[in-house]
């Protein structure tokens, strides 16, 4: 995957970094904790200015959220409300939901600005907002502020590691597996609950 990510910004520039970004908050396998960094050396080489490279990832990372943002709007609570009532939709029970829609209510701010830095719920927080209406000027704003801050710790990372860029893969990446576990553990648990009570 290095070396794809190596071509898109070798070909695109900024743009590419911002291009990735969207498409790994749409798709979270794809690790902003090897894109950025590697961007940041790549304009720690002369290749692209920092500060442009921070602002397309940022876009980018913004406007992947916006999508899943779209998508939850369109969803709705309602409807996701009926989905988790069937017992085929393992993810969630109809409680877990109310639960989880007092939680947004409550600290939905918090929510969406640190989420974004936490893997896979970086992407799936977008779509909670969106369902909940957040106010959209109000959601971009948090999205920004967080999204801003991660891009600007992995790029500088990438930056002041040179040519041992890939260390800062090496630290984030037992972090971002066992955030993954947990996130997995938790699925497998709602899946197991909500067969139990069907």
């Amino acid at each position: 995957m290095t070396d794809w990510i190596f071509a898109v910004i070798d070909q695109l520039g900024p743009v590419g970094v911002g291009l990735l970004i969207a498409l790994e908050t749409l798709v979270p396998p794809i690790p902003s904790e090897l894109i950025l960094p590697l961007a940041g050396f790549r304009a720690r080489a002369g290749a692209m200015h920092p500060v442009l490279v921070w602002l397309c990832a940022t876009a980018g990372a913004v406007a992947g959220s916006l999508l899943l943002y779209w998508l939850g709007a369109r969803l709705g609570y309602e409807r996701l409300h009926r989905l988790a009532g069937r017992r085929w939709f393992l993810l969630a029970g109809q409680r877990d939901l109310e639960r989880g829609r007092r939680l947004f209510h409550r600290h939905g701010s918090w929510v969406v600005a640190l989420s974004r830095c936490v893997p896979v719920l970086r992407s799936l927080v977008s779509i909670p907002a969106g369902i909940e209406r957040m106010r959209l000027p109000k959601f971009v704003l948090l999205t920004t502020a967080g999204s801003g801050v991660w891009n600007a710790l992995f790029i500088g990372a990438g930056w002041m590691l040179a040519e041992r860029w890939q260390e800062v893969d090496r630290f984030s990446g037992p972090a971002g597996t066992a955030v993954g576990v947990l996130l997995a553990a938790g699925a497998v648990t709602l899946a197991v609950r909500k067969l139990r009570t069907s």
